[in-house]
C-alpha cells in the first residue's frame, strides 16, 4: 500500500510540474534555451515555457538591462518563427536595439499604454493567442489574483509570458513560476577601453517554484548567452552588491 501511495504522489508531482511549464524533454531531444547553469536551477534542468516569469528591477538602469536580457531569451524562443507582443509603459524601448540580441523588430508588435490596468488586460488577452511565441508586459504592480489570471491564460495557449516590474518596494506573492532580478554589469574592456565589450548582467533567481534560487553572471556574445565564471574586479563587485 505504501508503494502505491508513493507512486501516486510521484505521478501527481510530475503532472503538476508539466502543468506549470516544466516539461521534461524527450529522450535524446533535450531542448535548452542556452542559459547554462541558470537553466540547471529549474526542475528537470529545463527553462519553463508556457508559463509566466516575473522580472523585478529597482530603477531605469536595471529596467533597461532587464529588457536586454529578455530580448536575448526571446531571440532563442523565436528561432522557429512566430511573433511576440511587447506592451510598454515607459515607451523607452528602441526597436532597432533589439537587433543586438538577435531579434528582428518587424516580428515584434509594440503597444504603448499608460496604466497597469490596461497592460494587464492586454497581456491577458494576448496570452490566450496560441500564435504568439511570447508576451512581455511592463507594469509597476501585480498581485496574486492578477498573476493567477495570466497563468490560467498560458495554461491553455502554452505562450510564455514575461512581466517586467520597475518597482521593488512591493514584492508580494504571485503565481509566476519564477521571480528574477537582472542588474547591469560593466562589460569586459577591449584593448583597455571600457564600454566596448559584450553586455553583461548579474542574474538572480530570487524565487523559483520547485527549483533552486541562485546568482550568476551572464554575458551575451556571438548571438548566445555565456556564463562568466572568473572573479569580478572590485568595481564590478560593488555594482553587483
Amino acid at each position: 500500500m505504501a508503494n502505491t501511495k508513493n507512486d501516486i504522489i510521484s505521478q501527481l508531482q510530475k503532472d503538476i510540474l508539466q502543468w506549470e511549464g516544466y516539461r521534461p524533454p524527450p529522450a535524446g531531444k533535450r531542448k535548452l534555451v542556452g542559459l547554462g547553469p541558470v537553466e540547471a536551477a529549474f526542475p528537470n534542468g529545463v527553462f519553463p515555457l508556457g508559463t509566466v516569469h516575473e522580472l523585478v528591477c529597482a530603477n531605469t538602469e536595471q529596467a533597461a538591462a532587464c529588457g536586454g536580457f529578455v530580448s536575448g531569451v526571446l531571440s532563442i524562443l523565436m528561432q522557429n518563427g512566430g511573433a511576440c507582443l511587447w506592451i510598454s509603459l515607459s515607451g523607452n524601448l528602441f526597436p532597432g536595439a533589439l537587433k543586438a540580441f538577435g531579434m528582428e523588430p518587424d516580428r515584434v508588435i509594440f503597444v504603448n499604454l499608460t496604466r497597469d490596468k490596461e497592460v494587464l488586460w492586454v497581456m491577458e488577452e494576448a496570452l490566450k493567442c496560441a500564435g504568439l511565441a511570447a508576451v512581455i508586459g511592463e507594469m509597476r504592480e501585480i498581485d496574486f489574483k492578477q498573476s493567477r489570471r495570466l497563468q490560467l491564460a498560458v495554461e491553455q495557449s502554452r505562450v510564455t509570458g514575461f512581466v517586467l516590474r520597475n518597482r521593488t518596494d512591493k514584492m508580494g506573492s504571485t503565481a509566476c513560476a519564477a521571480r528574477w532580478k537582472i542588474r547591469p554589469l560593466p562589460s569586459e574592456p577591449v584593448d583597455g577601453l571600457p564600454g566596448l565589450g559584450f553586455p553583461r548582467w548579474q542574474v538572480e533567481l530570487l524565487r523559483v517554484r520547485n527549483g533552486q534560487p541562485g546568482n550568476w553572471i551572464m554575458e551575451w556574445s556571438e548571438g548566445k548567452f555565456r556564463p562568466v565564471e572568473k572573479e569580478l574586479p572590485e568595481q564590478q563587485k560593488q555594482m553587483a552588491g
